[in-house]
């Protein structure tokens, strides 16, 4: 079996769920891994049994042999480091959000294309064991062809205990968890023709928004209503569950708390448990999420070794992107966007 050598850049908070991650696939080994913070590093070179720990990507790279890097920084950092892999020939995978500009995401592509190396996003949700059966599912025809999609993700969890920096950026739930949604309704209903977008700041710590609802249009007459809130009053708080509903033409797949799964149908309904075992490094609540970081790091492997495309690649993320992006525009004029029409900054 081939070993591919990959290093991991930024250890901070979620970066020890794909060191988990990574340690659980055949076929991939972590030789290294670097934060400009060396002590972050150093901690997790010992708590993972890494080789060699690194405060320099750039050294880190002239030095080791690697066929791909994980990117596990703040998006400030996502372009300069993608774009040094690339000039070093290495595969990247870059957690999301995958830019702040879409400048900046489309110059990832094009070096990586131009280096003839892979590029994917982590963008975990559709690797959730419910929403590779939800897609299963409509790929194989269940509910007839889609025409309505419910994708919510509303809960108090505290996001800020762990990852400080959330409550001072000002753009906020639409980079963080908003990119997930919209690659998931891109991914059930296909591609995005119109987008009208309500943001709302709810949480006084807050300086971003920490709530909106998006309604989008999709190629071939689909419409989906896309709804995120960090700061909503559950009991108990549902966090880090998304629920959904796809309707179809020929019956209804309902997501509910729990990870309960129904499919229904004319005088007929069906219940499935998609929730999964808690990895032996993981624990509850997060086992969906921890479990959907495997899954994507073994698809990423199958990538690198020739067996499929990246989901998501960095060329279809670019999609994902303008969505997050043009909700803001939406936001602040009040207008629906048509996704053909738009650009950055009205760019083109």
């Amino acid at each position: 079996m081939t070993i591919r050598r990959g290093a991991l850049i930024g250890c901070g908070f979620f970066a020890r769920n794909h060191m988990n991650g990574w340690a659980e696939i055949e076929g991939a080994e972590i030789v290294a891994v670097c934060d400009r913070d060396f002590a972050k590093a150093e901690r997790m070179q010992a708590d993972f049994g890494v080789a060699h720990a690194y405060a320099d990507a750039e050294e880190m790279l002239r030095d080791e042999k690697l066929d791909f890097v994980d990117v596990v920084t703040t998006s400030p950092f996502h372009r300069p480091l993608v774009e040094l892999a690339a000039r070093h020939g290495v595969a990247a995978i870059c957690q999301k959000p995958f830019a702040d500009s879409q400048a900046d995401a489309e110059a990832m592509v094009s070096a990586c294309e131009k280096a003839g190396v892979p590029l994917a996003v982590h963008e975990n949700f559709r690797w959730q064991q419910p929403f590779i059966e939800i897609a299963d599912r409509i790929a194989k025809g269940r509910i007839g062809r889609p025409t309505f999609a419910r994708i919510s993700f509303r809960h108090g969890f505290d996001y800020y205990k762990n990852q400080p920096y959330l409550a001072e950026v000002e753009r906020l739930s639409l980079m963080d968890i908003g990119l997930h949604l919209y690659d998931l309704a891109r991914h059930l209903l296909g591609e995005v023709e119109t987008l009208s977008c309500v943001t709302q700041r709810v949480n006084p710590i807050v300086r971003g928004e920490d709530a909106f609802t998006s309604l989008l249009s999709h190629a071939g007459g689909a419409v989906s209503v896309v709804e995120c809130s960090a700061f909503a009053k559950y009991e108990p708080d549902p966090f880090p569950q998304t629920t959904a509903v796809v309707e179809g033409t020929e019956g209804t797949l309902e997501l509910t708390r729990g990870y309960r799964l129904f499919e229904h149908h004319p005088g007929s309904v069906t219940e499935t448990n998609v929730d999964v075992a808690v990895p032996n490094w993981g624990e509850k609540p997060w086992q969906v999420v921890q479990q959907s970081v495997v899954a994507f790091e073994r698809h990423f492997i199958d990538v690198l070794n020739g067996k499929t495309e990246a989901q998501p690649s960095g060329a279809h993320n670019l999609g994902t992107m303008a969505l997050a992006l043009a909700s803001y525009e939406s936001a602040a004029t009040g207008s629906t966007i048509r996704m053909k029409d738009w650009r950055e900054g009205g760019r083109g």
